[in-house]
C-alpha cells in the first residue's frame, strides 16, 4: 500500500477551498491502494494531523513520524488551489526530492498562472481571447489612455488571483480608478480587457495513459453579472452539463482543449474555462489545479461522463 500525501492549504483566499478539495480526494482514495495523509501548508508551515494533533513535516526529506514510524513520502496528491502550487514554486521542490506529483510541472504551472501571458500565447497560437491590457502596480494609472482603447463596460482583475477574486465588472470610466485599485490588493499585476458577454462555459480534460480524456461541457449561468467567487462558492450560480449548447459549438471546445492540453503539456486533471460570443469560444483561462469539492464543476463532469471520482484519481496518481 502506498503512502499518498495530499497537498492542501495554500497563502491566496482559497485556503478554504483547497481544505474542501482535499477532503474529496481523501475520501475517495482507493483505500486498497493508498493510505493517504492530508498535509496542509500555510506561510511555509507545513503540518499533519496526527490523533488530534499538528506535526510540522520535515522538509529535508518530505517525511512525518507516526507511531515511532518513519514514513517518508514519494508521490503527492496535489489539491492547492493557487500559491504555492498553481505558480509552480511547490513542483520545484518536489522536483528536488525527486517526488511525483498528480499536476503540471513548475514551468507550465507558472505559465497558465500568468493570466496575461499565457493568453498572450494562446493568442500567438490562434485561439480567440479577449482584448487587453496590463497594467502594473508601479506604473502610474492613466485612465484617458485606458478608455480610449476600450468600449465599456470592462472586466477588470488580478493576473494572478484564483477563484475570481479581486475582479470585477467597471461600466463607465469613473469607476475604472476604484476597480483597478481594488485588483492591486490581490496582485501586483492587473488585466484590464474587454467584457465578452456570451455563454459562459467550462470543460475538464485528464491523461488516461497517452490518451487525453475529455469531459462533457458545463454551462455556468450566474445571478451576478458573471462567474466571481460569490457566484461560485456562496450559490449564486446553476451548473448544468452537459451544457446546452449546440454540437458544433461542442466539437470546438472539445477540440480545443484537447489541442491546448496537448500544446501545453499539461497533466493531471485540468479545466480550460470559455464564453461562446456569436457562436465563437473565446478562452477566459486554463485552471491546472481545478476544484475537487462537492461544488466543483470537474466531479460534475465526470459524473455526467460515467467515471467516479476513486476511479479518477486512481488514474491520476498511476500517470
Amino acid at each position: 500500500m502506498k503512502n499518498i500525501a495530499i497537498i492542501t492549504g495554500g497563502d491566496s483566499q482559497e485556503y478554504e477551498i483547497s481544505l474542501k478539495s482535499a477532503e474529496t480526494v481523501y475520501n475517495n482514495l482507493d483505500k486498497k491502494k493508498y493510505k493517504p495523509f492530508l498535509i496542509k501548508i500555510r506561510n511555509n508551515i507545513w503540518k499533519h494531523k496526527i490523533n488530534n494533533i499538528y506535526k510540522e513535516i520535515d522538509k529535508n526529506n518530505f517525511s512525518i513520524e507516526v507511531d515511532n514510524k518513519l514514513i517518508v513520502f514519494r508521490e503527492v496528491f496535489m489539491a492547492l488551489h493557487g500559491p504555492p502550487a498553481e505558480n509552480g514554486e511547490l513542483q520545484m521542490y518536489f522536483d528536488k526530492k525527486n517526488i511525483k506529483y498528480t499536476c503540471c510541472n513548475s514551468k507550465i504551472s507558472a505559465l497558465t498562472f500568468d493570466k496575461y501571458k499565457c493568453n498572450q500565447i494562446l493568442k500567438e497560437l490562434k485561439y480567440k481571447i479577449a482584448k487587453s491590457q496590463l497594467h502594473i502596480k508601479e506604473q502610474a494609472i492613466n485612465i484617458n489612455q485606458i478608455v480610449s482603447k476600450f468600449i465599456f463596460p470592462l472586466i477588470v482583475k488580478p493576473n494572478q488571483a484564483g477563484s475570481s477574486n479581486g475582479i470585477s465588472m467597471v461600466n463607465k470610466k469613473e469607476e475604472l480608478l476604484e476597480s483597478i485599485n481594488n485588483a492591486l490588493l490581490h496582485d501586483d499585476k492587473v488585466i484590464i480587457e474587454e467584457y465578452i458577454k456570451g455563454i459562459e462555459v467550462s470543460c475538464g480534460a485528464f491523461k488516461n495513459k497517452d490518451e487525453i480524456i475529455i469531459l462533457p461541457i458545463t454551462e455556468i449561468i450566474s445571478e451576478n453579472d458573471f462567474f466571481d467567487y460569490d457566484a461560485k462558492y456562496n450559490n449564486k450560480s446553476k451548473e448544468i452539463t452537459p451544457a446546452r449548447i449546440s454540437k458544433k459549438e461542442t466539437e470546438i471546445i472539445q477540440r480545443n482543449t484537447k489541442e491546448i492540453y496537448s500544446k501545453f503539456n499539461l497533466k493531471g486533471l485540468c479545466r480550460i474555462d470559455y464564453i461562446i460570443k456569436e457562436k465563437q469560444p473565446y478562452i477566459i483561462e486554463i485552471n491546472t489545479i481545478p476544484g475537487l469539492s462537492e461544488k466543483s464543476i470537474i466531479p460534475q463532469q465526470l459524473k455526467e461522463a460515467g467515471y467516479n471520482l476513486t476511479e479518477v484519481f486512481t488514474i491520476c496518481l498511476e500517470n
